[in-house]
C-alpha cells in the first residue's frame, strides 16, 4: 500500500510500506511531517529518519539440562527493549508490528498476574504461552504479531513455545527468530543438542547471535542472554566489542 503523510495542506506521497508496518510507524510519520514543514521533502531524507526508528534484531531460545536461555540482540536503542518479563521465571520475545507486541504482552502480564493470584502459585509457562495464543487468535485480522515465550516452572521444568502469526502454538526445544534468523538456521541444526551445559548453552547462542550479526547488515548492536532455572534468573550482557569473531570478519 501507499503512504500519506499531510501537513498542514501539502500531502506527500512518501513510499510503498507493508500494511503491517502502518501502525507502527503511523507516530513517527505524524510527528516527523509536523517538524519538518518541508515541501521539498526528499524520499532519501524520510528514508533516513524512518529507518532510524525501525529495531531489527535476532533472537534464541534454547532449553538446556537444568534450565533455558533465551538471547536477543539488537540495534542499540535506549527505549526498546524486545525482552519482555510477562511472569517472575517466564520471559518473551516479540516481533513484527511493535505497536500491536507491546499491547498483547501487556494484557498478557494482567492475565497472568490476576491468573497467579487466583491460583495461589506461579502460572505455567505453557499458561503464559496459551495467554498470549489466545489474544493472538481472537484479534488475528487486527494484530501483526508472534512471539517466542519461554520459561521454567515447577511441573516441567524448561520449556519454549512458538506463538506465530494468527495465533499457531508450538513447543520446540529450541528456536530462532528475528530478521538475522535466516543466515543462522544452519548453525542451529548443526550445533544445537539435547541436554547441554549452562555453559554449552551460552557459548552455543553466543555464537548464533555472532554469527547472525555478521551477515544481517540491519542487526548488530548489543547481545542480551538471560539464564533462567529453578533457582531464578539471571541476565548477561555481551557489548559487540566481546562477542567472537568468526574467518570472514
Amino acid at each position: 500500500m501507499h503512504c500519506y503523510i499531510l501537513n498542514n495542506t501539502t500531502v506527500y506521497k512518501a513510499f510503498k510500506i507493508k500494511s503491517s508496518l502502518t501502525c507502527n510507524i503511523k507516530r513517527h510519520l505524524t510527528h516527523f511531517c509536523i517538524s519538518n514543514n518541508n515541501p521539498t521533502l526528499t524520499r532519501a531524507v524520510f528514508l533516513h529518519s524512518l529507518l532510524s526508528h525501525l529495531k531489527c534484531f535476532t533472537f534464541t531460545h534454547v532449553a538446556f539440562n537444568a534450565g533455558l536461555l533465551f538471547t536477543i540482540e539488537y540495534v542499540s536503542s535506549k527505549t526498546i527493549n524486545k525482552v519482555i518479563q510477562v511472569h517472575d521465571q517466564i520471559f518473551c520475545c516479540m516481533a513484527g508490528s511493535l505497536a500491536d507486541a507491546q499491547a498483547v504482552t501487556k494484557a498478557a502480564k494482567f492475565h497472568l498476574s490476576f491468573h497467579s493470584i487466583q491460583m495461589e502459585t506461579p502460572p505455567l509457562v505453557i499458561s503464559a504461552a496459551s495467554v498470549l495464543k489466545d489474544l493472538c487468535y481472537k484479534n488475528k485480522d487486527e494484530l501483526q504479531a508472534g512471539f517466542i515465550t519461554a520459561g521454567w516452572d515447577r511441573k516441567k521444568g524448561p520449556q519454549v513455545y512458538v506463538v506465530a502469526l494468527g495465533g499457531m502454538l508450538v513447543s520446540q526445544p529450541v528456536t530462532i527468530g528475528g530478521s538475522g534468523s535466516t543466515y543462522i538456521y544452519g548453525y542451529v541444526d548443526a550445533k544445537y543438542k539435547p541436554n547441554m551445559s549452562r555453559e554449552e548453552c551460552l557459548q552455543f547462542a553466543t555464537n548464533a547471535l555472532a554469527l547472525a550479526m555478521g551477515r544481517d547488515n540491519v542487526s548488530g548492536g548489543i547481545a542480551h542472554l538471560v539464564v533462567i532455572t529453578e533457582k531464578g534468573v539471571e541476565h548477561v550482557v555481551v557489548p559487540g566489542d566481546k562477542l567472537p569473531k568468526f574467518h570472514d570478519e
